[in-house]
């Protein structure tokens, strides 16, 4: 009956996070899901505070990458750098298409998948409607490069810390393992693309009437972007954890940003999704609950039948299969639970899946 009703909770959380019955936020059933299974005894207490505790890095990881992004939208730097793309295609939507894929594989890389996703692609739909140009091709771009180029660096993609925890390579391994696969993906989705919007990209663009100038304080942002970035790219060189200097830098560009906009700030801060952080946190305690109720036996038990697989067809049957349980369910728990069991098997050293 235990097991029944955890795993009962548990996916009935992760359905309603996805449904969002009412219009209520996500955190709300995952957190609400959360605490029903502290009350009724399903998960001790400390066991709880434990898997909260355990995401301290991701928390402040997600804090800074958020605080830098507003920051950079609140100045303008995203429609700057939209203005740009939109310069350098000279009347061209073919150009034109190609610099919004450059534009969102360079945030991608130094701001997050969800700098991408969530911030650029609103300025470049704002700047390919000045152009007159066909959107979609350019906001499929902004969408899939988010994708693609988010194991370029560990710094891409918040769930890269999630599945790998405190075991994540330094850079130097973590560029020999991904940086070719990376730059693959980013190609082929590129070839992928202009090839399926090829019709699209004919004709001629407007021209750019009056180019979008970034001002006094945009710049701080973007100089704070500039110390973030080498900030991380040093610490994964050390193989520190990228949760306090990623909220270190974020707090920085703060401050760097207050001597010419003391408004842009608060502004930033108020602007901030702050929800994501009790969202993950319940998706720490609810995964904990599931590896409790056998989900990490189960778990471990595919991922052995597949490390005697033979090596290729093992780790694409494993990389497929977390895929379309990530679609299914959300990427954060499924990444999670498989990380978790990888980093508890004596083969780890063998298994990377990317999540």
């Amino acid at each position: 009956m235990f097991v029944i009703l955890v795993w009962l909770i548990a996916l009935t959380s992760i359905a309603l996070m996805l449904v969002r019955p009412r219009g209520l936020p996500e955190y709300v059933w995952i957190c609400g899901g959360a605490l029903l299974l502290v009350a009724a005894r399903l998960l001790p207490a400390r066991a709880a505070l434990d898997a909260v505790r355990e995401g301290l890095d991701v928390y402040l990881f997600l804090t800074g990458m958020m605080l830098l992004a507003e920051l950079a939208r609140e100045e303008g730097v995203f429609v700057w750098v939209a203005d740009i793309a939109v310069q350098h295609a000279r009347g061209s939507p073919g150009r034109l298409f190609f610099w919004v894929y450059l534009v969102g594989t360079v945030v991608t890389v130094l701001l997050s998948n969800d700098a991408t996703a969530v911030v650029l692609t609103p300025a470049v739909l704002a700047a390919v409607r000045r152009a007159k140009v066909e959107p979609r091709p350019h906001l499929l771009a902004c969408a899939l490069v988010a994708n693609a180029a988010s194991f370029v660096l560990p710094i891409a993609n918040p769930a890269n810390l999630v599945v790998f925890g405190s075991q994540l390579p330094a850079l130097g391994r973590w560029l020999g393992m991904f940086l070719l696969p990376s730059a693959a993906a980013i190609v082929a989705t590129f070839v992928c693309l202009l090839w399926l919007w090829r019709k699209r990209l004919r004709g001629r663009a407007a021209p750019v009437e009056e180019p979008y100038r970034l001002q006094g304080a945009g710049w701080l942002a973007l100089a704070g972007i500039g110390v973030a970035a080498v900030a991380l790219l040093v610490s994964s060189g050390l193989g520190i954890p990228l949760g306090a200097p990623t909220c270190g830098a974020g707090v920085l560009a703060l401050a760097l940003v207050a001597i010419r906009d003391r408004r842009a700030p608060k502004t930033a801060v108020c602007s901030v999704t702050w929800s994501v952080l009790p969202l993950v946190a319940g998706l720490f305690t609810i995964v904990e609950a599931l590896n409790r109720a056998g989900m990490m036996r189960m778990t471990r038990a595919g991922l052995e039948w597949l490390a005697r697989t033979p090596d290729g067809a093992g780790k694409l049957a494993g990389g497929f299969g977390v895929a379309a349980l990530s679609n299914l369910m959300n990427n954060l728990p499924a990444g999670l639970a498989a990380g978790t069991a990888l980093r508890q098997m004596d083969s780890m050293d063998r298994w990377r899946m990317p999540c």
